[in-house]
């Protein structure tokens, strides 16, 4: 998350970015996490990048359920089976793969039935 939003006002720098992921990889991390949420959406651009070519390689997580106001910059809960299915495809196109091994919600959407959100989830499968 850090290396696209969240931790600092400083300038991105996705090929070093990118390089850290490589090397990590390289000395034996297996476990990359991403969200669409960060960024939002740049990190998980820039972590199919880094990844392209080494993507057997590690274990690929990923979220939903997080959206942000593209307006205000605010965010709120969604996962409506909708969303959850949408945002799937949406992170599978950014992260340049046709799997992801761990798909995670971000949080909890309070005015969505959970049983619905995971069925959804379940659903990708």
């Amino acid at each position: 998350m850090g290396m696209s939003w969240g931790y600092s006002s400083a300038e991105r720098d996705d090929a070093e970015s990118a390089a850290v992921i490589r090397r990590a990889i390289d000395l034996g991390v297996t476990l990359i996490d991403t969200a669409d949420v960060y960024g939002p959406f740049t990190n998980e651009e820039l972590v199919g990048r880094a990844l392209a070519g080494r993507r057997d390689e590690v274990v690929l997580a990923t979220k939903c359920g997080l959206v942000v106001d593209a307006t205000t910059r605010t965010m709120g809960r969604d996962g409506s089976p909708e969303h959850v299915r949408e945002a799937c495809d949406a992170s599978l196109r950014r992260l340049g793969t046709e799997v992801v091994d761990l798909y995670q919600l971000h949080r909890v959407d309070e005015g969505c039935r959970v049983e619905e959100t995971w069925g959804a989830m379940a659903g990708l499968v």
